[in-house]
């Protein structure tokens, strides 16, 4: 945004220009929302938190050498009168500007949009859009969890001049904000991987969520292509005739060669090569894993990346987020599938499919928690869990967590239960042997990755995390999936 001048950036931030003193021909260099991070040439956009007030430390922003400020009113006269140079802003509703400063730099940028949801594997599916994307042309992916209505406009506004793709990963705590967020970015493709009992508090049924999650197909422009599962019939209604409808997965136009590429026999995460077929076109890829649902990611990341014209090729380089699915080997003999950054019965389901392929010389362990969010049917899901499991080969199972107990009525294996991850920390540092495999999971609330922690630990850790994923004991950000409103919350403080 440098070439934008004060009256530009208030036009498009819907927002009134209070003083605008900085050099016509110097804009700012970013956008961001934490005072505490300030640098010469940056925007502050002072959001209202639920804490703090980012308003308050507007002026103390000017101060530090920001560019300018963005504020509401009364915090925005505050900021005008600081002496010196500086852009000040005053709108009504910051959060709103933000939004809408960040649809205006996704059309100047002129950049294609790619737009990822679903109820399990958008980060992962994200993330492999981008590795697919990056050896052909100037890519942009959203960091993290940086998904929501703070997150996605920041990624955006980060986005540099000659971007060529963004992608962007969309979160949903509720009705309305996944079309909130698609009014935003404007995607040229849209991505849902599937549709799940997530949030069903929130939502109610599965056909609640998937209304929800098609929001973006509504929301997506006549001529916009819409990726979806092969195999989800609660979509259908919202896949209109003036879309470009791709589907991926069993029968789908995107589909493996093989219908079983590799059988998922591999007991880790080894490169393998796999054949795409992407309609007429066939892509032969040589991927880092063997996990059933990143190969499904896979056929949903390439149908993507097609339809922004890239014909990805050869080796993907992709490293997954910290938490997601890591393998630890531990110098003890026994292996950690720390995959706790978040849980719902469908990525539990595949969790527990990952863990069967494997062929341990000890045990097959699960530490399982709380999966959050629900509703009145939680404890049906839970004892589906556990009965899951069971056919899953699990001969040991530590429920986590009030809600997980509903997992041992339906495991007949040796099981535990414990009120908490420290809990479920020292009983597995008690009872895991050399030559066990044990998965980890729960929901992010139940911080169940001090488990693994422990468990690396107490035994000795023999290497990385492979397959994507920091090591162990790395510092980590414990926030729930898809929620950085505490930046906002935090600023300046």
């Amino acid at each position: 945004m440098r070439r934008w001048t004060g009256e530009q950036l208030a036009n498009a931030a819907d927002a009134e220009l209070v003083r605008g003193a900085v050099p016509a021909s110097e804009g700012p260099a970013r956008v961001v929302i934490d005072s505490r991070t300030i640098a010469p040439g940056d925007l502050f956009v002072a959001l209202p938190g639920e804490r703090v007030d980012g308003g308050r430390f507007a002026a103390e922003a000017l101060r530090a050498g920001a560019w300018g400020v963005l504020a509401a009113p009364v915090w925005a006269r505050e900021a005008a009168a600081v002496p010196g140079a500086g852009v000040v802003l005053a709108a009504p509703h910051p959060l709103a500007s933000l939004g809408a400063l960040a649809r205006a730099w996704r059309r100047e940028l002129a950049a294609q949009v790619i737009a990822v949801t679903g109820s399990v594997g958008k980060t992962s599916t994200k993330d492999l859009i981008s590795a697919l994307i990056a050896p052909h042309r100037a890519v942009a992916a959203s960091r993290a969890n940086f998904n929501t209505e703070i997150g996605l406009p920041l990624e955006l506004l980060a986005a540099g001049p000659g971007t060529e793709v963004i992608v962007l990963e969309l979160a949903m705590r509720g009705a309305g904000q996944i079309a909130e967020l698609t009014a935003i970015c404007e995607p040229d493709v849209g991505l849902i991987t599937n549709v799940g009992p997530v949030h069903l508090e929130q939502m109610g049924s599965l056909a609640g969520v998937a209304r929800a999650k098609a929001e973006l197909l509504v929301g997506m422009r006549d001529g916009a292509v819409a990726v979806v599962p092969s195999d989800e019939p609660l979509l259908e209604p919202y896949l209109r005739d003036s879309l470009e409808v791709v589907t991926f997965g069993p029968g789908g136009k995107v589909r493996f060669d093989d219908p079983a590429p590799r059988g998922g026999a591999s007991p880790g995460p080894e490169p393998g090569g796999v054949v795409v077929v992407a309609g007429a076109d066939r892509f032969a890829l040589e991927l880092p894993f063997a996990t059933r649902h990143n190969l499904r990611n896979t056929l949903a990341a390439v149908a993507a990346a097609q339809a922004v014209g890239v014909r990805p090729s050869g080796r993907v380089d992709v490293r997954f987020g910290a938490l997601r699915g890591e393998r630890v080997a531990l110098a003890s003999g026994a292996t950690v599938l720390n995959d706790c950054y978040n849980a719902n019965p469908l990525s539990m389901r595949a969790a527990l499919d990952e863990l069967a392929l494997q062929e341990p010389a000890g045990r097959r362990v699960a530490v399982l928690g709380d999966m959050l969010e629900l509703g009145p049917a939680e404890h049906v899901h839970h004892a589906e869990v556990g009965r899951y499991a069971a056919s899953a080969g699990v001969e040991l199972l530590i429920a986590v967590g009030p809600r997980s107990a509903a997992m041992l009525d339906t495991f007949d294996g040796a099981k535990h239960a414990v009120v908490d991850a420290a809990a479920a920390a020292a009983l597995a540092r008690a009872l895991v042997e050399p030559g066990d495999v044990v998965l980890v999971k729960a929901s992010r609330g139940v911080g169940l990755e001090v488990v693994a922690e422990a468990l690396a630990a107490g035994r000795g850790e023999a290497g990385e995390a492979s397959a994507g994923g920091e090591a162990l004991g790395r510092d980590r950000k414990p926030c729930d999936s898809g929620d950085e409103r505490s930046e906002a919350d935090e600023a300046g403080g």
